[in-house]
């Protein structure tokens, strides 16, 4: 959805900071936000909470975006 069309992506850098344990059969919800989105690198921060919302982790990615060659 955040690519231009025919683009793909590779991880460059991932880092997860781990809070606190789910236990088996929570729900955890996960949310991403774009902190960078250019044309050659993207960097996300995604957070993973529970039913309560309190944060179990939170993971940053850089992603490095590979066109197309024509």
């Amino acid at each position: 959805m955040n690519l231009p069309k025919g683009a793909t992506t590779t991880t460059m850098e991932s880092k997860t900071n781990f809070f606190r344990p789910a236990r088996s059969g929570d729900v955890i919800t996960g949310v991403s936000t774009p902190l960078h989105k250019g044309r050659r690198t993207m960097v996300w921060q995604t957070r993973l909470t529970d039913k309560d919302g309190k944060l179990l982790a939170m993971i940053t990615q850089t992603q490095m975006v590979i066109q197309k060659e024509a």
